[in-house]
């Protein structure tokens, strides 16, 4: 009876020492758990929202004078590669559309007619600033030509 005791004590001991470490190893777990994905996702959405979303050609476009027509954009991977605006159709929401303008190669113009500017409504549009100073200079040349 002493041995079938001492075995019972035995068990009790064990389960105890084993319970406790399950909840000990438990609680490790949920505290290793809830304190790394907050800090992951908090860095992780610090980087995507310091990240500029790229435009496409209309939200580029929205801000210049007559939506950019007679402006020079380009797709920013492009290289020597830009087109003036000559036209723009406009969809209801104002940030999808068509257009169409005179394609330009290493500054040279390739075309008289213009042309369908493919790829308008994808992102990574930008605005090229030498076109702003050829659209102010030209009235400032066309007053010189009329006096």
């Amino acid at each position: 009876m002493a041995m079938a005791m001492a075995a019972a004590a035995n068990k009790a001991v064990a389960e105890r020492s084993f319970c406790l470490l399950r909840q000990s190893l438990g609680l490790l777990r949920n505290l290793s758990a809830a304190a790394s994905p907050p800090q992951a996702t908090a860095s992780g959405d610090a980087e995507k929202s310091k990240r500029k979303k790229k435009k496409n050609l209309f939200d580029v476009v929205q801000f210049l004078p007559k939506w950019g027509i007679g402006y020079k954009v380009a797709k920013s991977h492009w290289r020597d590669v830009s087109y003036e605006i000559t036209k723009i159709n406009l969809y209801k929401d104002g940030r999808h559309g068509k257009a169409w303008g005179i394609r330009y190669k290493a500054g040279v113009q390739v075309g008289d007619e213009p042309i369908k500017i493919s790829g308008v409504n994808k992102r990574g549009w930008k605005y090229l600033k030498e076109s702003d100073r050829k659209a102010q200079d030209l009235p400032k040349e066309r007053e010189q030509i009329t006096a």
